[in-house]
């Protein structure tokens, strides 16, 4: 899924992700977990301000970010669902 990125250049000039959007959902990033550099591309795994856990990864020959994985914050809690029906997929 491709999102925007806020970033933030320290002195020395590394991008480090701030924000994320996604549509009309804004996350802040809380803490950076982990990074690590594969031969295309830059990855970030991250805490958002919803608790959830992200993993992003940075291209920078197209200067374009993809969220590659999404883990919610089991601390959360769910929203009941209005038709209790919807809830079920069929098979």
């Amino acid at each position: 899924m491709d999102i925007r990125v806020v970033c933030y250049a320290g002195y020395r000039g590394e991008e480090t992700p701030r924000r994320l959007s996604m549509g009309e959902r804004c996350i802040s990033v809380v803490e950076i977990q982990d990074r690590w550099l594969a031969p295309d591309h830059r990855y970030f795994k991250i805490i958002g301000d919803d608790g959830g856990l992200y993993i992003i990864r940075h291209d920078p020959y197209q200067n374009g970010w993809q969220l590659t994985c999404f883990k919610e914050n089991p601390m959360m809690p769910h929203q009941p669902h209005a038709d209790p029906a919807s809830a079920i997929l069929p098979v």
